[in-house]
């Protein structure tokens, strides 16, 4: 079989984990890189031995020499570009979110489909072993009928300064403000414990009541060209399809806690708890006769492949995997909802 031919569109951080990530299958030739800022894409060719280097995507499918594309662009880049990609033939593999709103994200995800191309979307925490356990949890039985879910992503950066100084430094300062694209942190990582909770459910949002908040934080609510204004703590209450009502949150305020993600599944006959850190995973369920002495006895997980491979896999075989654009289409689709009805009270889906 020849190798897929593999183009990485973006040079950023995330790009060389993809790059890095990809080099380890045998099955992939990266043959080009594209990036518009001058000098960077020919930098990132050498350093992981492309043969090609472009600073406009025109000219890279111009040249047109390669089979797939991981897409590391800026979130705003995302749907421009994947819709150049998709009407080339191309598969795309991107990274999230999908889109900055719904409506682009269906519009990529409904343009793979009718083409029939591979597309699927990087959200990192499914290659955690342990959500795809706890959802063979919920899938077999094992803990009854879904009650309740409770989903927290955790970050403190706001508060200590083990990510830098966030007052004085421009990676962290835009995170803040709308006038600099950002979406709070909902819009950075909602997208995030929104699918670790719904994917280990093994169910989706049916019904939202989502709260946002936005703190106070200096003086005049501005540092420099930065308004502070996008949210900084995010909470929704979820009814789930199968019938659970859970809390999901997410918070740049989370004191002592880093960048974590915390879920809890309560069934009527057990539960299951995930604590995911970066690089340590805690995984625990209290089942069968044990809910009557409330113990949580820790599990050792399966590996699973991750969603690099799982997108070659893909590839090889013909056949889309998941999570693929429509389910980061309809991830957005909550999220959306979220910012649009911020306080006004339920909503269904």
């Amino acid at each position: 079989m020849s190798k897929i031919r593999l183009l990485v569109l973006g040079t950023g951080n995330m790009a060389k984990a993809h790059a890095t990530a990809f080099a380890q299958d045998q099955r992939v030739e990266m043959v080009a890189t594209c990036d518009v800022v001058p000098g960077r894409a020919a930098e990132f060719a050498k350093a992981f031995h492309m043969e090609q280097s472009f600073e406009d995507l025109d000219k890279a499918i111009a040249w047109g020499r390669f089979d797939a594309v991981a897409n590391v662009t800026p979130d705003a880049i995302h749907h421009p570009t994947t819709m150049k990609l998709l009407k080339a033939g191309k598969h795309v593999f991107c990274e999230k979110p999908l889109a900055e709103n719904f409506a682009l994200a269906d519009e990529m995800a409904t343009t793979a489909e009718k083409a029939g191309l591979i597309n699927m979307v990087n959200l990192t925490y499914r290659n955690v072993a342990a959500i795809h356990h706890a959802r063979k949890l919920v899938k077999d039985g094992t803990l009854g009928n879904i009650r309740h879910v409770e989903a927290s992503y955790r970050q403190s950066w706001l508060v200590g300064n083990h990510w830098g100084d966030w007052k004085t430094l421009p990676m962290w300062l835009w995170r803040l403000s709308h006038k600099h694209g950002s979406k709070g942190v909902l819009g950075d990582v909602g997208i995030h414990i929104l699918d670790f909770a719904a994917f280990a459910n093994d169910s989706m949002p049916v019904a939202i009541q989502p709260r946002l908040m936005t703190f106070h934080k200096a003086p005049g609510d501005k540092i420099g060209e930065y308004p502070l204004d996008a949210n900084d703590s995010a909470v929704m209450t979820v009814e789930f399809a199968n019938g659970a009502l859970g809390i999901v949150q997410a918070s740049r305020f989370m004191t002592g806690h880093d960048n974590e993600l915390h879920l809890r599944i309560h069934g009527d006959k057990g539960a299951v708890e995930v604590k995911h850190f970066e690089g340590w995973t805690e995984l625990k369920a209290c089942t069968g006769a044990d809910v009557n002495t409330m113990a949580w006895r820790a599990i050792k997980p399966e590996p699973v492949e991750t969603n690099y491979r799982k997108f070659i896999n893909a590839i090889v075989a013909g056949k889309n995997s998941d999570p693929d654009f429509r389910r980061a289409a309809d991830l957005q689709r909550v999220l959306d909802l979220c910012f649009d009805n911020d306080g006004k009270g339920a909503v269904r889906i």
